[in-house]
């Protein structure tokens, strides 16, 4: 065994002291469920505990992912925002199947949620709520675009950080609301002897609930 991989090994996971998940008492909507443990996650003190990884994949298949913020949790489904030119709004376009996931280490506990992604439209209230500077990083542009110099961008900041301070109101007309519409959501609780995996399954038969639930193996 490499050092490196006696050293991964060695790490530590989940604490000893972990929330319980019973299945045959969960909620018959995955949101409930969700909004339950971001709750526990906040008040636990996790950092950023509405961070999710985006995994989206091109007309290609090339696949990417990235963290981004959960903004809001509705009919429509889970809420982010990005710009219409960034890479994962063009893949998105082309393929708006993607994939979220939550983890909240200190519970042991991690959700993902796949589905269809919707592009709302612009988020000009959204926009103006964030902060200064990303309000400023935005409205610089070029996002992910090759990059000569630090110093080319901070001309490019402060020129823009000045426009901002001038029109305090400025928003970018191309900062979307997406939301992903949830096929399946699966919760992950760590546990022992074995882990407990909870999906649920959106059901398109009006006759059966709107969402079946399955255990699955860990």
């Amino acid at each position: 065994m490499s050092d490196l991989r006696a050293r991964l090994r060695a790490l530590p996971t989940f604490p000893a002291d972990l929330p319980a998940l019973d299945p045959g008492a969960a909620p018959d909507d995955p949101v409930v469920l969700f909004l339950r443990w971001l709750a526990d996650a906040a008040a636990g003190g996790a950092p950023a505990p509405h961070a999710m990884v985006l995994a989206t994949a091109d007309a290609d298949g090339h696949v990417s992912a990235r963290n981004v913020l959960l903004t809001d949790l509705d009919d429509d489904g889970w809420h982010f925002s990005t710009h219409r030119s960034s890479p994962k709004a063009a893949a998105l376009a082309a393929n708006p199947r993607a994939a979220l996931t939550f983890f909240w280490p200190a519970h042991g506990r991690q959700v993902r949620v796949a589905g269809v992604v919707r592009d709302l439209g612009a988020e000009d209230s959204v926009f103006l709520t964030r902060s200064e500077a990303s309000r400023v990083g935005t409205l610089v542009g070029h996002q992910s675009e090759q990059l000569p110099g630090l110093d080319e961008y901070a001309t490019a900041y402060a020129r823009t950080e000045e426009r901002v301070h001038a029109e305090p109101g400025l928003v970018d007309p191309d900062w979307a609301d997406h939301a992903l519409r949830p096929e399946t959501v699966e919760f992950f609780q760590a546990a022992r002897p074995g882990n407990i995996r909870l999906r649920y399954r959106a059901g398109h038969d009006p006759r059966r609930p709107a969402w079946l639930t399955e255990l699955l193996w860990p």
